[in-house]
C-alpha cells in the first residue's frame, strides 16, 4: 500500500498535511505560523468537513512523534529479524538494581561481551536512536537490541547482573 499525504498551504495561517488512510478517512495536521499545532479528523463522506479537531502543544507533538517513531523502528527491526534466520530483536528493560544504572552505556561493553548491537533506548516514551557509548543509562530504560538468541540472553543477564 502506498501512503498518500497531501500538503495544503493555508495563506496567512500555516500549512496542513492530510493523510488519507487505507479505510478512506482523512487525518490532518495543521501547523500554524505561530507554531501551534492541531490534529483533525475529517468526515468520511465529506473530506472538507472536519468532524473533530484538537490543539496540541509542542511537547505533545514531540511525544506523539516519539511514540510513532519508537513503534515504527521496533516493527521494522522485528520484520527484518523475521526475514532472517537466527537474528532476533528484543527489548530489555534495565532493572532498578542493575549495576549499570546511572552509568554510561559504554561501561556495559555489550557488543564485546555478547556480540549484540544496541540500536535504541526508549526512555519515558522517547526514543534515543543509535545511542552513543556516553549515553547514561537510567532505571527502567528499555534497551532495543539485535543479535542471536544466545547473545540476547547474555545481554539480558549482563544488564541485570553485570559482567560475569
Amino acid at each position: 500500500m502506498t501512503v498518500h499525504i497531501e500538503k495544503v498551504d493555508l495563506p496567512g495561517i500555516g500549512v496542513r498535511h492530510d493523510l488519507l488512510t487505507e479505510s478512506g478517512r482523512r487525518l490532518a495536521v495543521v501547523r500554524y505560523r505561530d507554531g501551534d499545532r492541531e490534529l483533525g479528523v475529517y468526515d468520511a463522506d465529506d473530506p472538507d468537513n472536519c468532524r473533530e479537531s484538537l490543539r496540541i502543544t509542542e511537547e505533545e507533538a514531540e511525544a506523539l512523534a516519539d511514540l510513532f517513531s519508537a513503534s515504527l523502528a521496533v516493527s521494522r527491526l522485528t520484520k527484518l529479524t523475521e526475514e532472517t534466520d537466527g537474528l532476533y530483536t528484543e527489548k530489555i528493560t534495565l532493572p532498578s538494581d542493575s549495576p549499570f544504572v546511572d552509568r554510561p552505556l559504554g561501561d556495559t561493553k555489550t557488543r564485546t561481551r555478547t556480540h549484540v548491537s544496541i540500536v535504541a533506548i526508549i526512555r519515558d516514551r522517547r526514543v534515543i536512536a543509535s545511542p552513543t557509548p556516553g549515553e547514561i543509562l537510567r532505571e527502567g530504560d528499555v534497551i532495543v537490541t539485535v543479535g542471536t538468541r544466545a547473545g540476547l540472553d547474555a545481554a539480558a543477564r549482563l544488564f541485570a547482573n553485570g559482567p560475569e
